[in-house]
């Protein structure tokens, strides 16, 4: 077994609660050995003073809501994508930069979902452009086959129980 560093593809995915959470654990985890983290995520809108996003600027991490949120209606599709291929280019940057060791792309599967982006482009460019060091999470439902068969950590958060179909809403510290 080589000791050798080597950036891994980690894919969150599945219809249970914790995808973001495992990605932001990996993110506390590798600050606290020193890599340099980058998390993007394509939906959550900018307004929003997230629980994670207040910790980040205190840690010092990289942080990009790049979306209008979970709002999705059709007159806004053009405008939602637009704001995805633009989220995506600033990855492609991210990646690119030699600056990070880990990057968290959140919510990413949705842009294959809605027809944003191609995933098998996406994978041929993250296999032939990526760095060898670079760790990079992607989360989401339903992540496309394509990513899927080239990552070399998979896991999938499966629904059991949720405090929703309960009756009870989302909690500050929990869910945001």
């Amino acid at each position: 077994m080589s000791t050798e560093r080597r950036g891994l593809l980690i894919v969150y995915t599945g219809n249970g609660k914790g995808k973001t959470t495992a990605a932001l654990g990996l993110v506390l985890r590798a600050v606290g050995q020193g890599l340099r983290c980058c998390v993007i995520q394509f939906l959550k809108s900018a307004r929003g003073r997230w629980g994670e996003t207040v910790v980040a600027e205190k840690l010092g991490i990289e942080w990009h809501q790049m979306g209008r949120g979970f709002v999705f209606r059709p007159e806004a599709q053009t405008q939602d994508a637009a704001l995805a291929r633009e989220a995506w280019a600033l990855a492609q940057e991210r990646i690119l930069s030699g600056e990070i060791d880990l990057i968290v792309l959140d919510e990413f599967s949705y842009l294959f979902e809605f027809g944003w982006l191609n995933a098998a482009e996406v994978a041929r460019w993250l296999s032939e452009q990526r760095p060898k060091q670079l760790h990079v999470v992607v989360t989401g439902r339903n992540m496309p086959e394509a990513l899927v068969e080239m990552a070399d950590l998979v896991t999938e958060m499966v629904l059991v129980k949720h405090p929703y179909d309960a009756g009870i809403g989302a909690q500050a510290g929990i869910e945001f």
